[in-house]
């Protein structure tokens, strides 16, 4: 088993990437505000079913943006990053989930 002193200099890790680790947060910002425009324009595309469900998804993905926005300018580094790529993961799932909800309300 590695000591804890060999595991933290493992660059194979997922911790260990240099996006958790040195990156400003700019990175995830961009990505991010793709990646949000992308799932409000699959949430939209649903507003002929349910405009209410639609509305509400779509917010909730801004404001997971919003929250991206706030943390960069806010947290020190390492615990930033991850905050960010954990906001930056959740918008996709939340979409996913929520479009579950939609069809399931709908049909």
């Amino acid at each position: 088993m590695p000591r804890k002193s060999d595991a933290s200099a493992d660059p194979t890790l997922v911790r260990n990437q240099s996006a958790l680790r040195t990156s400003s947060g700019r990175v995830w910002l961009v990505v991010g505000g793709i990646l949000a425009a992308v799932c409000i324009i699959v949430l939209l595309v649903q507003w002929g079913n349910s405009v209410p469900l639609a509305a509400i998804g779509a917010v909730v993905v801004a404001l997971f943006y919003a929250a991206m926005i706030v943390v960069r300018y806010l947290l020190p580094s390492p615990p930033r990053l991850v905050v960010l790529a954990c906001l930056f993961a959740a918008m996709p799932v939340w979409t996913i989930i929520w479009l579950f909800v939609i069809v399931a309300r709908v049909t």
